[in-house]
């Protein structure tokens, strides 16, 4: 059964009150942190995600269905998916920090890059406009694939399948 305050942050939510994100915070922000601590032990880092968490919430308000699952449940997958995402990103930028000792970009002379491929822009505008907007998004906007999903409202497997036949199609350009 839904409570009367629940009720009211839906309806809120629906109709982009931004009432509804004052409620949510006052109902369910120290359960959301409490989900959000589960997964990382740093306040301050649990405390960004939090607020992380309620930017999403309002970004996908209009998108929840009460019919699929009950507010808090949403509530939760959001805060445990952004706690989540924010762990990997912090494991794949350790992981990917450049040593420039052993680092062989600096020795690069002009005549060593291929100067057909600097304009990777204007590749790209030669490629059908389902491939453009797919790899703009992942690779210049700097979305995952589930927020590309989301953001331009495609399936997850078309955007990896654009993804990939995008990607294909460049390298023909680039390795002809």
């Amino acid at each position: 059964m839904t409570s009367p305050i629940e009720k009211e942050i839906v309806s809120l939510l629906k109709a982009g009150n931004k009432k509804a994100i004052s409620l949510l915070y006052e109902n369910y922000a120290d359960a959301l942190f409490g989900v959000i601590k589960k997964v990382i032990s740093d306040d301050e880092t649990a405390q960004d995600v939090l607020q992380e968490s309620f930017v999403k919430i309002w970004r996908y308000a209009k998108k929840y269905d009460a019919s699929k699952a009950k507010l808090f449940t949403w509530l939760y997958r959001i805060a445990y998916n952004t706690a989540i995402d924010k762990i990997r990103s912090v494991k794949n930028k350790s992981g990917n920090e450049v040593q420039i000792e052993t680092s062989v970009v600096y020795t690069f002379t002009a005549d060593s890059i291929n100067q057909d491929v600097l304009d990777l822009k204007k590749h790209l505008g030669t490629l059908d406009e389902k491939y453009q907007i797919v790899i703009n998004a992942l690779f210049f906007e700097g979305m995952t694939q589930q927020e590309a999903s989301d953001e331009l409202n495609i399936p997850l497997g078309t955007i990896k399948s654009r993804l990939k036949i995008g990607l294909r199609e460049l390298k023909k350009i680039y390795n002809p």
